[in-house]
């Protein structure tokens, strides 16, 4: 009786779909990732074992380096017309003499750090440039000369608008003097502001230590069948 032959199959590997879908993935992060902005300095934070999100959106953001220099910033990128109608309100009570081109400048704007009198030498420059600009800081040395005061109100009258909530943030160099961030504390209670957030380096609970075996707690719990 002769024997069976098997029909022989083919051993290639067609990877045209594997490549589509690795496109499709790699397309997928490229549009949806949301990329960090530029900071205006090198900021070394202190570190904390706080595992609490930092707000992304509708937050003020005021920054102190290691040389004392203060920035303010706001996180505004679902309006950004909230940033200019701070910059309007300010050119106009100021009297600071913005052109319209600088205004629209200023949304692009990362992070201001120069005083009233340098503001427009500042958005004259493209956002882009900026970065390669050494700005002195905001002036906070005491009440009469504390202009931090003025960004905060204003920008917290833009948010009022809006009725969402405002998240306040600082974020401060681990070797910052105090008396820098007591004077940006100043600026925020004269407009009635008292809660904030700290901007810190996450670091793993110390084991042994109360927070630590509540967290194992959590997680335990988190783990048995429902």
């Amino acid at each position: 009786m002769p024997s069976v032959k098997m029909p022989k199959k083919s051993t290639a590997t067609d990877m045209t779909p594997f490549v589509d879908v690795a496109f499709l993935i790699l397309s997928f992060f490229m549009l949806a990732t949301k990329f960090k902005p530029p900071e205006p300095v090198e900021i070394t934070t202190p570190n904390s074992v706080s595992t609490k999100a930092l707000p992304e959106n509708d937050a003020i953001l005021v920054v102190l380096d290691s040389a004392g220099r203060v920035f303010f910033s706001m996180q505004a990128e679902k309006d950004p017309s909230l940033k200019y109608t701070v910059i309007k309100n300010m050119n106009d009570t100021r009297q600071l003499g913005l052109t319209e081109a600088e205004m629209k400048n200023f949304v692009k704007t990362p992070a201001i750090g120069v005083p009233f009198s340098q503001l427009k030498q500042l958005l004259a420059i493209p956002a882009d440039d900026q970065r390669n600009i050494k700005q002195p800081g905001i002036p906070i040395k005491d009440s009469a000369s504390n202009e931090l005061t003025y960004w905060i109100r204003d920008a917290v009258n833009a948010f009022a608008s809006t009725g969402k909530k405002i998240n306040y943030l600082i974020k401060g160099d681990n070797n910052a003097k105090y008396p820098q961030f007591k004077e940006i504390l100043n600026s925020f209670k004269r407009n009635d502001i008292y809660k904030f957030q700290l901007v810190t380096a996450v670091e793993d609970v110390p084991a042994g230590t109360e927070l630590y075996k509540e967290r194992a707690a959590e997680a335990k719990a988190g783990t048995k069948p429902q």
